[in-house]
């Protein structure tokens, strides 16, 4: 059985046991990571394709280590201009060993969170002062002449001049 998920912008192919390097991930080593992200699953015979996730299904992570990557070397040079310019970056990773891909609900302790996200919003929008009105649009002003162009009117005034 694998299953394919979506975390930190990216989509990864996991099956059970593999060890991924994710995006960095809130977590600290030894914790356990729920990916609810599941685009795809696939067992021996059945594909189960999500609109755009798959419901009641879980895909759980350990966490191995957090770290950095290998410095990746950016270098900025304009020729005959004597500019040069090098940069480096390490990205931060979190490594993830995959331990089971489940089927069923979600643990009761991810449903309390999203409604405790769920309140504060409704709140809010309880909170709101009331819209203020828009003002009325005064009419519609009559169409002015066009204005002549600066040179058709040095041009009538050098032959009134004349």
């Amino acid at each position: 059985m694998y299953a394919i998920i979506e975390s930190g912008g990216k989509q990864h192919k996991v099956f059970e046991g593999d060890v991924l390097r994710l995006e960095k991930l809130e977590a600290v080593a030894g914790e356990t990571v729920n990916f609810s992200n599941v685009l795809l699953v696939a067992s021996e015979d059945q594909v189960t394709i999500g609109a755009p996730y798959v419901e009641n299904i879980q895909v759980t992570g350990e966490v191995l280590e957090q770290g950095r990557g290998d410095k990746v070397r950016i270098i900025k040079f304009k020729r005959r201009k004597h500019h040069q310019k090098a940069t480096g970056h390490r990205q931060y990773f979190t490594e993830v060993k995959i331990t089971g891909i489940q089927t069923g609900a979600a643990p009761k302790a991810k449903k309390v969170a999203e409604v405790a996200e769920e309140q504060p919003a409704a709140e809010a929008a309880a909170k709101k002062p009331a819209a203020k009105k828009a003002a009325a649009k005064p009419a519609a002003k009559k169409a002015a002449p066009k204005a002549k162009s600066t040179a058709s009117k040095k041009a009538a005034a050098d032959k009134t001049e004349e």
